[in-house]
């Protein structure tokens, strides 16, 4: 049998119970905003190879539209539509691109707004439309 003084008790090791629920609540919280963000980027993605495809199966304006909207709808596609598409011409090569917005509620008045872009132009710069 140990024979200790109050004042030489072991040193506690581990987290307190108020720790424990603190660091819980922020991984919660953290999974809910990743359950919230995942989704829009795997549409995201999704709209990306429906560009490139639909580019790589076409040749015309139009074609490049219909071809996408095929994709979209196979894809669940729901943030754009072939009408959002900018198709430009530059030189013997056809560029699509695509921007748009997703605003995910949070709670109450917050909400997370994701900006997403995209083209297939080989270096990445997306031409902007005068307004």
């Amino acid at each position: 049998m140990h024979n200790l003084a109050p004042t030489q008790l072991p040193a506690q090791r581990g987290i307190s119970l108020v720790g424990m629920l603190l660091s819980m609540g922020v991984l919660v919280l953290l999974a809910i905003l990743a359950a919230k963000v995942v989704p829009t980027v795997i549409e995201y993605n999704s709209v990306k190879r429906a560009i490139v495809a639909a580019k790589a199966g076409a040749s015309t304006a139009n074609e490049i539209k219909l071809a996408f909207d095929r994709q979209a709808e196979v894809g669940y596609i729901t943030s754009i539509s072939s009408k959002d598409l900018s198709i430009d011409a530059n030189g013997g090569d056809v560029i699509v691109s695509f921007s748009y917005q997703k605003k995910i509620p949070l709670f109450g008045p917050a909400s997370l707004l994701l900006e997403y872009q995209g083209t297939t132009a080989t270096n990445g710069v997306i031409a902007k439309k005068p307004e």
